[in-house]
């Protein structure tokens, strides 16, 4: 056992004062997570991540490594498991790569991370209606289409109001939990962290009408994300996240994602309806449009059931004033009536992931 060893007194514990330089450290709340995927124990936490972070958002953050015991590896020897990075470490390689320093590090301790410093958090009122969304690159556009990653769309307005008061894309938000509901088997979940990838996942999960639940680890309790290809291949055999536990099972062939519960939660979640509102793209000879395939809603809080068709945007002029802004059930471009489908698989195409 380490002890201390006495030289000489400055001063009381308790009253020593450490003055930090804050250009060179930020302890915040934050979100990360990684390209084409979430990271570690973020998708669905109460813990706060404490890093260092240079501004409120960014694509560069190295985080350290959370090595933690993860029982043993087939041949017998002990295993461990990195929370940040989602890596088991223990393997001869791992051993002789560990530093002069000492320092365990897991294979995927320099991979940098997208994060969010104090993120946007959505509490939920029963006088607001609320809508989330992924936000996706446009499918068609009069002008030149800027690929980018997924974003997350959000719009808050009272019930039966037609003013949003919020009404924009976020990099990632915070829902708020309340334990009451049950969703979780976690007793320590306490927010819901809604990020590009997860987000991306579960929308195009519903698009695809795979068999989509969520499923909870028998160890830890933390329900379990599928990101990249397993998103899309439904599987009976899972991995967990949070603790490294490889063993989760689920009932049958699923895609889990916690977002399916949240989603769930509110009884129009899973309701559509075809606009019966059409439109002539050609009619607006001149003004530049951007065009989606509307998506269905990651959290969709209102009375009334989700629009199903194409989002259309006519703009006055070169600035960012519209004319037009609404989802229709028919568009008609260069003569010829858009097929919705098309127009979803386009946005895909057009999204960095």
């Amino acid at each position: 056992m380490a002890k201390k060893e006495f030289i000489r007194k400055r001063g009381n514990e308790d009253d020593l004062e450490v003055e930090l330089d804050h250009r060179d450290f930020s302890a915040a709340s934050a979100i990360c997570w990684a390209a084409g995927r979430t990271i570690g124990n973020i998708a669905v936490s109460s813990e706060e991540v404490f890093g260092h972070f240079e501004g409120k958002s960014g694509n560069d953050a190295i985080l350290p490594c959370h090595i933690i015991p993860c029982g043993k590896f087939r041949n017998g020897a002990k295993r461990w498991y990195c929370k940040t990075h989602q890596m088991h470490w223990g393997t001869i390689a791992d051993r002789e790569a560990v530093p002069p320093t000492g320092e365990v590090r897991c294979s995927n301790h320099a991979i940098p991370m997208n994060y969010v410093v104090d993120p946007l958090v959505v509490e939920f009122n029963d006088f607001e209606e609320i809508g989330i969304w992924c936000s996706l690159p446009p499918a068609l556009s009069s002008r030149p289409i800027e690929k980018r990653p997924p974003m997350i769309h959000v719009h808050k307005r009272f019930a039966g109001a037609e003013r949003k008061l919020l009404d924009r894309d976020f990099d990632a938000i915070v829902c708020s939990y309340n334990q009451d509901t049950g969703l979780f088997a976690s007793t320590e979940i306490t927010h819901i962290q809604v990020t590009p990838p997860a987000a991306f996942e579960f929308v195009r999960s519903l698009e695809a009408g795979n068999e989509t639940d969520c499923v909870s680890c028998k160890k830890c309790g933390y329900p379990h994300l599928d990101l990249g290809s397993f998103a899309r291949h439904p599987h009976s055999k899972h991995f967990c996240g949070n603790c490294g536990n490889d063993s989760v099972m689920s009932g049958g062939k699923i895609v889990s994602t916690p977002l399916k519960l949240l989603h769930d939660q509110f009884h129009r979640a899973n309701e559509y309806v075809r606009p019966e509102r059409s439109i002539n793209l050609d009619e607006y000879a001149g003004h530049h449009f951007d065009l989606w395939s509307s998506t269905p809603a990651v959290l969709w809080t209102a009375g009334r059931p989700q629009e199903h068709g194409i989002h259309v945007h006519i703009y006055e002029g070169d600035g960012p004033r519209r004319l037009v802004d609404d989802t229709f059930g028919e568009v008609i471009y260069r003569g010829r009536k858009l097929d919705r489908k098309i127009l979803w698989q386009n946005m895909t195409d057009n999204t960095l992931y």
